[in-house]
């Protein structure tokens, strides 16, 4: 568990390595966010939030995100064959690391994210917002895919 939860901390600082001098992957003209006006951005694409998925590299690959950008997230509501999903804003790296709830805000219990999904406006640019998913005592969040880190930036 130790090893995976440092390989995925390393992947996201190997990852945003550079990013303050601009030196992005996607940078430029053809970045699919580069528009004038905010983006309504659906976490995970077409695969949602759902376990299994590695919610870090599609951050990474989506990035960067701007101030009023949307986060939109979708999932099932749970039933006898579906596990639930939540979504948690974790309150430092250090949470968002160990998966540390205790101090995490429910942004999207259980059942929000049916249908057209909920909605998660970015306001604060440069600070930090560590989502994860929170059921299973964090378990969908320590095994390193339910989880994702963005840090909007003005356009």
């Amino acid at each position: 568990m130790l090893v995976l939860l440092t390989a995925s901390t390393m992947a996201v600082s190997t990852a945003n390595r550079g990013w303050q001098f601009k030196n992005r992957p996607y940078s430029g003209p053809y970045h699919p966010n580069n528009q004038q006006t905010s983006n309504r951005i659906i976490v995970g694409d077409s695969y949602h939030w759902n376990f299994g998925f590695n919610y870090t590299d599609w951050a990474i690959k989506h990035g960067p995100f701007y101030v009023n950008d949307t986060l939109v997230f979708k999932y099932d509501p749970p039933t006898p064959k579906i596990f639930p999903h939540s979504v948690y804003l974790l309150p430092n790296l250090e949470s968002f690391t160990k998966c540390d709830l205790k101090n995490a805000k429910m942004e999207g219990n259980t059942t929000q994210g049916a249908g057209e999904g909920f909605e998660f406006v970015l306001k604060t640019p440069g600070q930090p917002h560590y989502f994860a998913c929170g059921e299973r005592n964090g378990f969908h969040c320590l095994n390193g895919t339910m989880k994702f880190l963005v840090t909007p930036e003005f356009q």
